[in-house]
């Protein structure tokens, strides 16, 4: 009985309130990443709506949205240009199935996107997000090596602090502390590295001899292993989840030679860095001066109104496959979204967008950005800011000498993300780190009040911390 009072009351749509869309998820709906202690009996900020840089909570304050939903509303809330375009393609063709036809709006992206890619990047498989990406692509890679007759050659290089998704083999190349604490993986077929995070390099390290050290560090584990078991490299330009590590200069490049060296794939998973987030369609070559053999893409890619994802493929690696004495061997993958119509009609006009003006605003207020957070330094919880484009990282540190964060408060993110919030903006938390990547579109302005919410809010948490004897800062 009580089941089907929440249907008729969720059936009710404009007239269901805040309390009660609150009262059905803890009664029915399972969120991502709950804990055991709280799974499918807990709620979360409610969002009722957005419009622009901003969002409008369950009990009406108006936000600024600081992680652009989940680094992807780029081109920001409730644009009618993006909407209509969802509803003209639905009652054009809602569906059809890819296993044996297709549709125009996927063909003319795949054509746009390609024109983006560095190199050879020219074919573009369609997913409905970041982790499908990312598993479409290391499924590839196990294809292509077995159609190649290298069977072996399967293993996968990623680092510490790298978020990849939560399917089943691509979580498996997660290296950030408590993804992997109590979910399994494909650990046989993973070998991780180090982060290439400069703030937590050695102490009286250079940032060129820490640089030295990953390549090394690279090089010595593909001679290790043997360049003829290891399939790919997978790694983000920037690692944007692990708290946006913005490698050293030239690391990339380095890494990149040595995948080509020893005939290794490099997968450069774009899922947030690509639509806009560093000023360009594609940060892969435009900022680190690498051309990938394969690159991962969603998020940005439709600015979150619809999911969709890809991976844009290397021509030359679809020429050996065609070469190969296997011509009926089939890369038996694929997902009933694949190639969505309406995803990419959506993605289609959000390119629109990015290409008429808002790339060339993110990379003209880019600048101001990252220098207002920068002064955030000055208050003595922060550790470091850091970032590039319009994404950035506040980490808190207990002692700005030792590095270390707060061991006595692992959630001082989420307290300074709920003063935050009273003050008017949404922060993403990751234990002592607020994340900052607000849509593309605004303003310095804009960035002015976010960073001056941000001031306050972290000044408000030392001020908690020092009440409560945990930080003497």
């Amino acid at each position: 009985m009580a089941a089907a009072q929440d249907m008729m009351t969720a059936t009710v749509g404009e007239a269901l309130s805040g309390e009660e869309a609150v009262e059905l998820a803890k009664r029915h709906l399972v969120q991502p990443w709950p804990t055991a202690g709280e799974i499918g009996a807990e709620a979360r900020s409610l969002i009722g709506e957005g419009e622009g840089i901003y969002i409008t909570d369950g009990s009406g304050k108006k936000l600024i949205d600081g992680p652009a939903g989940m680094w992807c509303t780029n081109v920001g809330h409730r644009r009618e240009e993006l909407a209509r375009v969802m509803y003209d393609q639905a009652m054009q063709l809602s569906y059809n199935t890819p296993w044996y036809t297709m549709n125009e709006a996927s063909a003319v992206l795949a054509e746009r996107i390609a024109g983006h890619a560095p190199g050879d990047l020219s074919h573009v498989f369609f997913t409905t997000g970041g982790s499908s990406a990312v598993e479409s692509a290391l499924r590839f890679m196990q294809f292509y090596n077995n159609v190649r007759g290298r069977t072996e050659k399967k293993l996968i290089l990623s680092r510490g602090g790298a978020y990849h998704g939560s399917t089943y083999l691509s979580a498996s190349l997660n290296g950030r502390p408590r993804d992997r604490d109590w979910m399994d993986g494909a650990d046989d077929l993973v070998v991780k590295l180090s982060s290439p995070d400069p703030f937590r390099r050695p102490a009286g390290m250079s940032i060129a001899a820490f640089t030295d050290s990953l390549v090394a560090e690279f090089e010595e584990t593909v001679k290790r292993i043997g360049a003829d078991k290891i399939g790919a490299f997978v790694g983000e330009p920037v690692q944007a989840s692990g708290g946006v590590i913005v490698p050293p200069e030239n690391y990339l490049p380095r890494i990149r030679k040595i995948c080509r060296d020893n005939d290794i794939l490099y997968v450069s998973d774009e899922v947030v860095t690509a639509f806009g987030r560093l000023g360009h369609v594609f940060a892969s070559e435009d900022v680190f001066g690498i051309d990938p053999d394969i690159i991962t893409f969603a998020k940005g890619v439709t600015s979150g109104y619809f999911p969709l994802g890809g991976m844009i493929v290397s021509e030359r690696l679809l020429q050996e496959l065609r070469r190969s004495n296997h011509p009926s061997a089939m890369y038996a993958h694929g997902l009933t979204y694949s190639s969505h119509p309406v995803g990419c009609a959506v993605a289609l006009k959000n390119l629109d967008l990015l290409e008429g003006g808002i790339l060339a605003h993110a990379r003209a207020v880019a600048p101001y950005f990252q220098a207002q957070l920068k002064t955030l330094e000055e208050l003595p919880l922060v550790g470091e800011v850091r970032g590039v484009g319009l994404m950035a990282c506040v980490e808190c540190v207990a002692d700005r000498d030792s590095k270390n964060p707060l061991e006595l408060d692992r959630n001082v993110g989420m307290r300074i993300d709920a003063h935050c919030h009273e003050l008017g903006l949404l922060v993403r938390p990751l234990i002592n780190m607020c994340v900052m990547s607000p849509p593309l579109t605004i303003t310095k302005e804009q960035i002015d009040d976010m960073v001056g919410i941000l001031r306050e809010g972290i000044s408000r948490t030392m001020e908690d911390l020092r009440k409560e004897g945990v930080w003497k800062g």
